[in-house]
């Protein structure tokens, strides 16, 4: 009876909200003290949480003052450490009607993407905590000097005006954020993701992953990579649940802190790239695995990069004491065009009456609302069953095309990758 009342209460969110703002705004009224976010600043220990309420007030302080500077429909640069405050920014650009472009924080690596970015952005403005304002504003001097005094800080204290905050006009067929691409066989390209867009990705996300409101997710994924940002910050507010984050790095030092989380929060879901099952199953040993307890995690996502199988079956063998379940293993196939989500399948559906090789994952079928076509990349005409080829994507979650680049948003709406990848 309760998962039917929450359809229910999910089927009356979707028909009265036709974009982010709405959402947070229906969040904030329904469920206010309700923990949205916990972040645990050394991957341990909690250093901050926010209720749906508190963001939400958050957001409109934010919004007020990019509202008072002019902002609206400009883009807006968001330069932020893991935490908090970055949730807050992009709620508070979407408050705006800011079209949001996330970053990732100027290392000395990073720093030619960065710029690129910039270029190709144009933004208007750079929002960034005071630290990393003081940090990097002579960094990007010399680069882009008519942003010198284009920053706004937003955890500093600020006259708390959220009663000033007017909701900006949007539709679904409004733009959110820019999603650039990892620019790693060209220029990054800046993938326009609409309102529209992103709430039809979570409600296949929602479908597929079967998730309601009691699905705590635990992730560690990076704030500004759309996984992180798509799937661990806005598919909890979406179903209203609460998500337990911790930065990259916390658990690149250590692996044991994400299963630790998963298992002291009792997480339902969580997961990440491929890499991430393999360096657990070679960092985590015998005395840490004792103090895990992981038979509450039900979907352990696997994608970004290649599947493998062969780290899957490792990983499975490895936490099997723990009350890890293979058939938790959920390999999905997405990208930034398609806003994140494609498809995805567990592995328990492996070979069920099919044809298939095993040692190559299963991506499922298409979400509702949503076609997949694998095709000839020269012809366009589809594979036969089992033959690599081009894919090709049709559906609601399918972005607005690129953002100055007519010429490479066709009206076809063509995703080029391939599938299946070549067994691990």
């Amino acid at each position: 009876m309760r998962h039917l009342e929450t359809v229910r209460s999910i089927d009356v969110v979707k028909a009265a909200v036709s974009n982010l703002v709405e959402l947070l705004r229906v969040r904030a009224a329904e469920t206010p003290e309700r923990t949205a976010y916990r972040f645990l600043g050394n991957g341990e220990n909690e250093s901050g949480r926010l209720t749906f309420s508190d963001l939400d007030r958050r957001a409109r302080v934010i919004a007020v003052r990019l509202q008072e500077r002019g902002l609206a429909g400009e883009r807006v640069l968001l330069l932020y450490p893991p935490g908090l405050p970055y949730i807050e920014a992009f709620l508070g650009c979407l408050y705006a009607g800011v079209v949001a472009v996330p970053a990732h924080p100027p290392t000395r690596q990073h720093l030619p993407r960065l710029l690129a970015v910039m270029r190709d952005a144009a933004p208007a403005a750079i929002m960034a905590t005071e630290k990393f304002a003081v940090k990097f504003r002579d960094t990007f001097a010399g680069h882009a000097p008519h942003l010198a005094q284009a920053w706004l800080t937003t955890d500093t204290s600020v006259p708390d005006r959220a009663d000033a905050w007017r909701a900006p006009p949007l539709s679904p067929e409004s733009l959110a954020f820019l999603q650039y691409t990892s620019g790693s066989t060209g220029d990054p390209k800046g993938v326009m993701i609409s309102h529209g867009n992103l709430l039809a990705n979570q409600e296949i996300m929602r479908q597929s992953f079967d998730h309601t409101e009691r699905a705590t997710v635990v992730g560690w994924l990076p704030l500004y990579h759309d996984m992180g940002l798509i799937g661990n910050i806005l598919q909890p507010l979406y179903v209203g649940s609460t998500a337990i984050l911790m930065s990259p790095m916390a658990f690149l030092e250590k692996p044991v802190r994400w299963l630790k989380a998963i298992s002291d929060y009792r997480a339902a879901t969580s997961g990440g790239p491929n890499f991430a099952y393999d360096l657990c199953v070679r960092k985590i040993g015998a005395e840490d695995e004792r103090d895990l307890d992981l038979s509450c995690w039900n979907l352990a996502f696997n994608g970004s990069e290649p599947v493998r199988p062969s780290t899957m079956q490792r990983f499975g063998e490895a936490f099997t004491e723990c009350g890890f379940r293979r058939q938790t293993f959920f390999p999905c196939y997405g990208l930034a065009e398609a806003t994140l989500f494609v498809a995805g399948s567990r592995v328990e559906d492996l070979g069920e009456g099919k044809a298939v090789d095993p040692d190559l994952p299963d991506y499922g079928a298409a979400p509702t609302g949503h076609a997949i076509r694998i095709v000839h990349p020269e012809t366009g005409a589809p594979c036969a069953d089992g033959r690599v080829g081009e894919i090709w994507v049709s559906g609601p979650s399918v972005a607005q095309g690129y953002w100055n680049r007519p010429e490479g948003s066709e009206p076809t709406r063509r995703i080029g990758t391939y599938l299946p990848c070549p067994p691990g």
